[in-house]
């Protein structure tokens, strides 16, 4: 029956109370999500510049690795060269030091390694380690024509005299360690790429 008063009828305005409640949530909802991207999007535009300033810069990453020509290296000769702003040397043993290291009794070291732990496999006779002493971080001499190469025929760190034999182990003094051997690979017979 219709109503002639002029009021609504209460089955119809539930339905239009219904509808103007869904257009409200639906527009409720797409401020929320509109809200909620642009702060993503925020977020993103301040967090990118800092994260990726933190990347290594282009010069770091060219420098992460170093290849050496070690086919001019003779018997008994050794290099040294710059491996992450550090010095590193690179040695070519000869007969007598590779036997000399190899002698040792691993109970007479301090830090306990063979010739063959440090070097590689068919490579016996080239030894790469970082010049840099394991006390405090001073250049040890004996990779030069000339230098002391301390009372073990290795390396001698000059500021506070620890001797490192033929294949870069501690001997005497106060570092701790061996000479830190790196990690390289040989890409040819005369050609280790360190890092």
């Amino acid at each position: 029956m219709a109503d002639t008063t002029g009021t609504a009828n209460p089955e119809n305005a539930g339905a239009a109370i219904g509808v103007d409640g869904e257009d409200g949530v639906r527009r409720r909802d797409f401020i929320n999500i509109a809200a909620v991207s642009f702060a993503g999007v925020g977020a993103v535009a301040v967090v990118y510049p800092l994260v990726s300033q933190m990347a290594p810069s282009a010069d770091v990453l060219a420098e992460s690795s170093t290849e050496i020509d070690v086919g001019m290296i003779e018997p008994g000769q050794a290099i040294k060269a710059v491996f992450r702003k550090q010095p590193l040397f690179v040695r070519r043993l000869t007969a007598a030091e590779i036997s000399a290291a190899n002698d040792v009794a691993l109970s007479d070291l301090r830090d306990p390694a063979t010739l063959g732990d440090r070097t590689k496999e068919g490579h016996g006779d080239m030894l790469v380690t970082m010049g840099v002493c394991t006390h405090l971080g001073c250049v040890p001499l004996g990779a030069a024509e000339g230098e002391n190469k301390g009372e073990y025929g290795g390396y001698f760190c000059p500021c506070h005299g620890s001797h490192y034999d033929t294949a870069a182990r501690i001997r005497k003094g106060p570092a701790p360690t061996n000479l830190v051997v790196p990690d390289y690979e040989f890409t040819s017979d005369t050609v280790i790429q360190v890092g």
